[in-house]
């Protein structure tokens, strides 16, 4: 057979360099990423030596609660037919002595609320807008109550059940 005597052209070195090259490029700039993010976030925490203490002053507290058992009910005002509400409530704080006066003030607390209870429309108490406003208004209720006492006031009340018929 015929040999093949012709000469071969060199071979194609300039794919091999132009990924080899892009590679390494590809690796460095990874790299530098990783460095200049790890230089930022420990230099961020040398910098400042303020932040730490003052992560420190502002402790989380958690909020405690009161559960009113009980649930609130009386009529509402409304022209024509008799209308009713039927709350359950629960107090929440940051303050123990807070809660701890209004269990104590639960009486007086339980009338102010009916009583405040009582003066809501039914039309208002019907619209997301009346059903959102009722809780901080019952907060002033309790609040200024409580504040008549002489006691720490609370924080927030929650509407856990909340029916109007």
């Amino acid at each position: 057979m015929a040999e093949d005597n012709s000469v071969a052209g060199p071979p194609k070195k300039g794919k091999f360099k132009t990924i080899l090259l892009l590679v390494i490029i590809l690796v460095l700039a990874i790299g530098l990423s990783v460095a200049g993010t790890l230089w930022f976030l420990t230099r961020g925490g040398e910098g400042n030596p303020a932040a730490p203490a003052a992560a420190e002053e502002e402790a989380f507290v958690p909020a405690s609660y009161l559960v009113m058992e009980r649930p609130l009910v009386t009529t509402v005002r409304h022209p024509g037919r008799q209308r009713y509400i039927q709350v359950y409530l629960a107090f929440e704080s940051e303050q123990a002595d807070a809660l701890a006066a209004a269990e104590k003030h639960m009486p007086l607390v339980r009338n102010r609320l009916i009583s405040e209870l009582g003066q809501q429309e039914f039309m208002v108490l019907q619209t997301p807008e009346g059903r959102q406003g009722l809780p901080d208004q019952l907060l002033a209720a309790v609040n200024e109550t409580l504040a008549a006492e002489g006691e720490p006031t609370l924080d927030r009340v929650l509407l856990r059940n909340f029916v109007v018929q």
